[in-house]
Parts: C-alpha cells; sequence; structure tokens
C-alpha cells in the first residue's frame, strides 16, 4: 500500500483575534472616533443652521390687522396688543433664548423683535400721559401703568437672570403677555366708555412728536455707525438695521391705526396728505429686505450701503411727523 494516497484535513486559517486593547488601542476606534465627531457636527449643523433658520422669521405684514380686536376701543390700542402677543405667541419671542436654542446664533429676528417692542413701549408711555388723561392732567389710569412698567422689562431675560436671584423668574416674554393683557383691559372699558380715550388735537401732536424723537435717536446711531471707519460686512450693521426695521414697522402700524383714531383731527388740521407721506416713508424703512447687510463706503462706493438708505427713510418720516406736530401747535 505504498502508493496510497493519504489525504489531510485542511486546518482554516486562523483570523487575528480583535482584543479589548486593540479596539481601544488599534485602528478601529480611530475610525469610530471619526465617523462620531462627523455625526456630531452633522446634528449641530442640522439644529442651528437648519432647524434654527426655519425658525428665524422677520414677520414684515403691512396688512397685518387684529384677529379679535375690541369693538368700539381705540383702533391704535388694538394694534399694539395684536403686535405683542403675535411676536410673543405665534411667531415665539426669540430674544431671550439660550445658547442651547436652535435659534441662538440668529440675531436678526431677536433685534427686529426688540426694535418692535421699543417701538410699541413709546406709544404705550405716550398712550399713558397724553391721550388717556383729561386735558392730560387727570389720574394715571390704572392698566395702562401697569402695561407701560411691564413693557420695560428687559428683552434678553430668560428664566433665569442671575445678575438679580439664582431663582427663576418671568421671562420677558411672560411679561409683555402681561401688558398685552392690560392693554386689551384698557380698551375694553374705553369701548364700555369707562376709560378716557381723548382724541384732542395737543394729545396726537405730543404723541407723534414724542414717537419721532424715538426714531430720531435711532437715525442717530446709524449716522455714528455709517461715519465710522467700518469694513464693508461687519457685526454691527445687521444688529442696528434690524432694530430699526423692526421699530420702522411697528411705529409704521400703530401710526396707521392712531390715523383711524383721530381721522376728524387729522382731517381738520388739512395734515392728511403729510400724514400718509409719513407713513409711507415708514413703510418704506421697514420692508429693505437685503440678502446681507452692506456698510458700503458712501457714495464712493460701488456696494450699498443699506443703513445709511435705511436712515434716509426715518429722517424723512421723522421730519414729516414734526411737521404734523408743528402744524397743529401753530393752530
Amino acid at each position: 500500500m505504498a502508493n496510497q494516497l493519504i489525504v489531510r484535513p485542511q486546518v482554516p486559517a486562523t483570523r487575528p483575534q480583535t482584543t479589548v486593547a486593540g479596539v481601544i488601542f488599534g485602528t478601529r476606534p480611530r475610525i469610530i472616533i471619526k465617523r462620531s465627531v462627523l455625526y456630531l457636527a452633522t446634528a449641530l449643523v442640522l439644529y442651528f443652521a437648519v432647524i434654527g433658520n426655519l425658525m428665524h422669521r422677520i414677520d414684515a405684514d403691512l396688512a397685518f390687522m387684529p384677529e379679535t380686536p375690541v369693538e368700539n376701543g381705540s383702533h391704535a390700542v388694538n394694534m399694539a396688543e395684536a403686535l405683542i402677543l403675535r411676536e410673543t405667541v405665534e411667531n415665539r419671542w426669540t430674544a431671550n433664548d439660550p445658547l442651547f436654542f436652535p435659534t441662538a446664533f440668529h440675531d436678526n429676528m431677536p433685534n427686529y423683535q426688540r426694535g418692535m417692542m421699543r417701538a410699541i413701549s413709546r406709544f404705550t408711555m405716550e398712550l399713558e400721559n397724553q391721550i388717556a388723561r383729561l386735558r392730560g392732567s387727570s389720574a394715571i389710569d390704572r392698566d395702562l401703568e401697569r402695561a407701560v412698567g411691564l413693557l420695560q422689562f428687559p428683552t434678553d431675560v430668560w428664566l433665569f437672570d442671575f445678575d438679580q436671584s439664582f431663582l427663576p423668574i418671568q421671562p420677558a416674554d411672560t411679561q409683555y403677555e402681561a401688558a398685552a393683557r392690560a392693554l386689551r383691559s384698557f380698551n375694553t372699558r374705553v369701548s364700555l366708555g369707562m376709560a378716557v380715550f381723548e382724541t384732542r388735537a395737543d394729545a396726537l401732536a405730543l404723541t407723534v412728536e414724542r414717537m419721532a424723537g424715538e426714531l430720531g435717536s435711532r437715525a442717530a446711531i446709524v449716522d455714528d455707525h455709517v461715519s465710522g471707519d467700518g469694513f464693508i460686512i461687519d457685526f454691527v450693521s445687521d444688529d442696528i438695521f434690524y432694530f430699526n426695521k423692526g421699530m420702522a414697522y411697528a411705529s409704521y402700524l400703530l401710526l396707521r391705526e392712531l390715523g383711524r383714531d383721530f381721522e376728524d383731527v387729522i382731517r381738520a388740521q388739512g395734515l392728511t396728505r403729510v400724514w400718509q407721506q409719513g407713513l409711507e416713508s415708514l413703510r418704506e424703512a421697514s420692508q429693505q429686505k437685503p440678502l446681507i447687510v452692506l456698510n458700503g463706503s458712501g457714495a464712493n462706493s460701488f456696494l450699498a450701503n443699506h443703513l445709511h438708505l435705511q436712515g434716509f427713510y426715518l429722517k424723512r418720516a421723522i421730519l414729516q411727523l414734526d411737521e404734523v406736530a408743528r402744524v397743529i401747535r401753530a393752530n
């Protein structure tokens, strides 16, 4: 049997065993770490860039009207209440978002909302001091006093304000919602003849003059920034631009509705045309929609300066509103 073929079993080749040490110190953990970093970066981009951008909204609808106005109340007060609730409830107040919210790195909407609230606050102060007092000398209305105080609350306070306390507090949007309720309470009493809303010419003149003065302070900020030696794109121009845009937009709607409240006074003073011109200037200032806010060097630059253009419309509105006040005083 010398020629008998002997077949020996094949022994499979052994694969190197993956040990714990290999997982920790070998090439595989480096791949896992790289993938983890990639997934985390993708998640952050989706969270802050995509979701944050979807939540970011500049609502400058000129056709906006209150859905549930107080019948027989003030049109302007109805508008002030509706704007507050739209920005704090429907659009969501973003000016006090903490760093872990998707909108934390989107500052145009917060600045826009701050500008709107500044205009509403100024209007409410003049409502309290001028229009809601008999000849400007009667007692201050309790609802308006509360609304004015609440609208002075800092715009960026969330659940905590460590400068004041380590305990949770009421956030800014909750304070503003309470102000809206106070305005509605006042307007309801106006509709029932239980609160004062005097459509006097001098009250209109003072209110318009003070609102124009608030716009003037913003126009001065534009002048200071434009006259500086800034770069074409910076981190300040867009903040100023969107704050002013919000202020111009809210002022436009409030004055448009105040014109309805004081329609007889405006017509009797022969101010219909200049009133409409003032509104048109505010409308123009509120409707610019640049993709990027540019800070060009004025007439000698081929690049735009959006603040310069916005400032032009603000100043024109200020002059026209001042003209309204001047004509009323002269008569």
